[in-house]
């Protein structure tokens, strides 16, 4: 008899449905084949689905047994085709009677017949709904994550024993309720907080633009002075996330395996690679493509430090990403797209030892030393980034007399929520979610500039210089600063602001 099972198969970021057919012949030796490019994973799926059915209290057919996972073409990986195999077989032996057709089937078995956690549960559940499967039945540990999704029915399995009574009506296992987004906000706590920073009252005040943006940064200094505590302080100053876009990660975290038990993320990711990590780590990839730390820091931060250290091929491919806010990898069985619009955070030094321009040390380097640490970092990647911000050493007595309390992470919040709440408002007709994602034609159209403020930056683009990229993304972070100021249209005060963090140029002598 033939059975048919719906599963699914994460490609990229989402899942794709899979019909798993399964075939009991009449005629023939005994035996178990799956075909449909089965990974080593899913062809060990045999001898875990033969004995978690018969340690479930079913029976094993001793007869010829084909599943096919399909489309055919599609390379299935993973163990979450287990239940849909063993309920497949149940079906096609007529020891379960059941309608499955409006039914999305996930989840790994063990030897005793219990249904394991499983990656990537919220893409399947967003598919079924999507395809209009109207019930799920999946891993109990993964019904909360699951349940983020409405008007879906969520039946939550501990083993395959307890889906047979529930099959048969002598033991109904209750579905797992809708759980609204607003019940997984708690108050979210900090490792480290802005009144905590001492001085550096103008890197303070660039953080708070970038955070109200989404704007790119590079932080320098001489070691010591702050730019890794500063990097580190910024997600507590970040606005709290929407609804869609902590769907977004939780997605591209549940696929990865990094929920670590938490069913829906409300806490915008902070990823910080060391700079030894390959290419593929940073910006994904592998035969079977997977999200590397860019995509990790989607609506979150990457913090790069000690810029300059990481290798050349990585700091530009970092281009595309960031300009783009996604990145396309090419292999030869179809291309995948990975979302990665976050927000870079670089710090490095200003030279080798650190001490260029500090007027407390000496620096030790050569010109030609110096300059070849700074060729590390190429113009276009440099161009990228809104905010280039100077970091000096703190003062002595800023480190000790300082008896004035500096502003806490909660009170900048809130102006940054005000300002994104403004720019949601303006982005109402796209997908556009801060200002740093304003595209040219955006810009154009909704950035509000008097003559006044085109003179200015024709004097800025005159004397210093910028290319058409610096220009627009000028005008994007006084944008941010007018919304930080309640200003209905950027004023000229705004575009001076904004030009005091663009690079200087530097001699060295």
């Amino acid at each position: 008899m033939l059975a048919k099972v719906f599963s699914g198969a994460i490609v990229g970021l989402d899942s794709v449905p899979i019909e798993v057919e399964v075939d009991i012949a009449s005629q023939g030796l005994p035996s178990f084949t799956i075909v449909g490019l089965p990974d080593k994973a899913v062809e060990e799926a045999k001898e875990r689905v033969r004995s978690a059915i018969r340690n479930s209290g079913a029976d094993f057919p001793a007869k010829r047994i084909t599943v096919n996972l399909a489309p055919a073409d599609l390379p299935k990986e993973g163990p979450a085709y287990d239940l849909p195999i063993a309920l497949g077989i149940l079906l096609a032996s007529e020891q379960v009677r059941a309608d499955f057709s409006h039914t999305l089937v996930v989840g790994e078995l063990a030897l005793d017949g219990r249904v394991r956690t499983t990656n990537g549960i919220l893409p399947h559940t967003i598919m079924a709904k999507t395809k209009k499967l109207h019930t799920i039945l999946l891993p109990e540990e993964n019904a909360k994550e699951a349940s983020i999704v409405d008007d879906i029915t969520i039946i939550p399995l501990p083993d395959l024993s307890a889906l047979l009574h529930h099959l048969d009506d002598s033991n109904p296992i209750p579905p797992h309720p809708y759980t609204p987004f607003e019940s997984f906000f708690l108050e979210e706590l900090y490792e480290f907080d802005m009144q905590d920073v001492k001085g550096q009252h103008q890197a303070k005040r660039a953080l708070e633009i970038a955070a109200a943006g989404g704007h790119n940064v590079l932080l320098k200094g001489p070691p010591g002075a702050g730019k890794t505590l500063l990097a580190r302080t910024l997600p507590s100053i970040l606005p709290q996330m929407t609804f869609d876009e902590a769907i977004e990660v939780t997605k591209i975290y549940s696929i990865a395996g990094l929920l670590d038990n938490k069913h829906l993320l409300t806490k915008r990711p902070f990823r910080s690679p060391h700079h030894t990590t390959s290419l593929v780590g940073i910006i994904g990839g592998s035969s079977n493509p997977r999200p590397g730390e860019l995509t990790l820091a989607h609506r979150g931060i990457l913090f790069l430090d000690e810029f300059p250290e990481f290798p050349r091929n990585i700091l530009e491919a970092l281009r595309q990403p960031i300009e783009d806010g996604m990145v396309s990898i090419s292999r030869a069985n179809g291309k995948i797209t990975f979302p990665t619009s976050c927000m870079l955070i670089a710090a490095h030094n200003p030279c080798p030892c650190g001490y260029l321009g500090d007027k407390s040390h000496e620096c030790r380097c050569t010109p030609s030393q110096i300059l070849r640490y700074q060729k590390k970092l190429s113009g276009p990647i440099l161009d990228r980034i809104d905010i280039h911000l100077d970091v000096p050493a703190v003062k002595t007595d800023a480190l000790t007399h300082d008896t004035t309390e500096a502003e806490s992470s909660k009170s900048i919040r809130t102006r940054v929520q005000k300002a994104r709440i403004r720019q949601r408002e303006r982005f109402t007709h796209n997908r556009t979610t801060s200002n740093a994602e304003m595209t040219t034609k955006q810009i154009k159209e909704l950035c509000k500039l008097s003559e006044e403020c085109f003179s200015l930056l024709r004097l800025a683009v005159a004397n210093m210089h910028l290319s058409a990229r610096s220009y627009y993304r000028t005008i994007k972070l006084a944008q941010t600063i007018a919304d930080l100021s309640d200003s209905e249209s950027i004023l000229p005060h705004h575009i001076a602001e904004a030009l005091q963090y663009r690079p200087h140029l530097e001699t060295v002598s």
